[in-house]
């Protein structure tokens, strides 16, 4: 039900649909759909619209003088170690590991359920390394074949018991911990991983323009370069590519699906 109000959502959000006319088009009774929605999302599906229709995003981006990705380094509220909230702890691999394309690397991986559908989990000794979405049970070879594809050369283990923590760790809010910090390796280009250095920067609740993240590291001509590092970015989620928004503030594509990065950007405001 909660994908379907999103997908709705996704396809008509200018026109601002009402609870009664998105529950006359689910078959749902409007109390039942509100009930459930705001369960999952922490707020109802008429404020979760407000929460990721393009006003709100050029809100985000200034027009209301709220906190862009300069503002939020000035307050404190993210570093170049951190992501808001998340307390992630990452470094990444050599130019050498990553020329080997995963060679010498074992990988262990497993699906689990998430908020956001099945989601891929991928990682090695030294920490989380890949985080993915399927469409369901049906999609999942699809989904692994595409990550995979990304490190050929490693040695790929299913290990679901294994990679079990890691699905509370990233989406159980009260497993977030300073004390405790999410391992992270980062496994790119020197390009890329500068790209998902400065996206772990972003705050919880927050976007920024591609424009900003190719200011960030140094390379403000780069924006098309800087828009196809973020969608390479292979840990989703935690390394918060769906944070990034075109010059507009349009939510523009996401690797896994628009409406899932509008689903992820509307529970994040549910949950600041």
């Amino acid at each position: 039900m909660v994908r379907r109000v999103i997908e709705l959502i996704t396809l008509d959000y200018r026109a601002q649909p009402s609870l009664d006319a998105i529950a006359a088009e689910l078959g749902h009774s409007p109390t039942q759909l509100q009930k459930v929605f705001t369960r999952w999302a922490g707020l109802s599906p008429k404020a979760f619209l407000q929460a990721v229709t393009l006003d709100h995003a050029k809100r985000l981006l200034g027009a209301e003088n709220l906190p862009l990705l300069e503002t939020s380094y000035e307050l404190g509220l993210s570093g170049p170690g951190r992501l808001h909230d998340l307390f992630v702890n990452h470094e990444a691999m050599s130019p050498g590991e990553w020329k080997a394309k995963g060679g010498g690397l074992t990988i262990r991986y497993g699906f689990h359920a998430s908020p956001f559908g099945r989601a891929l989990v991928m990682a090695t000794d030294r920490g989380l390394a890949g985080l993915a979405f399927a469409d369901g049970f049906e999609h999942q070879q699809a989904c692994l074949d595409d990550m995979t594809r990304r490190w050929p050369n490693a040695a790929y283990v299913e290990d679901a018991d294994g990679t079990a923590d890691y699905i509370t760790r990233i989406f159980d809010r009260t497993r977030w911990a300073a004390e405790r910090p999410l391992q992270v390796v980062l496994i790119g280009t020197d390009f890329q991983v500068k790209v998902w250095r400065s996206l772990l920067k972003i705050p919880f609740g927050k976007a920024v323009t591609y424009s900003h993240v190719a200011c960030d590291i140094g390379q403000p001509t780069a924006n098309r370069a800087v828009g196809a590092a973020i969608g390479a970015n292979p840990i989703s989620f935690v390394v918060p590519c769906h944070r990034a928004v075109g010059k507009s503030g349009a939510l523009t594509g996401y690797h896994w699906g628009l409406t899932r990065k509008r689903a992820i950007l509307g529970w994040e405001a549910g949950q600041a």
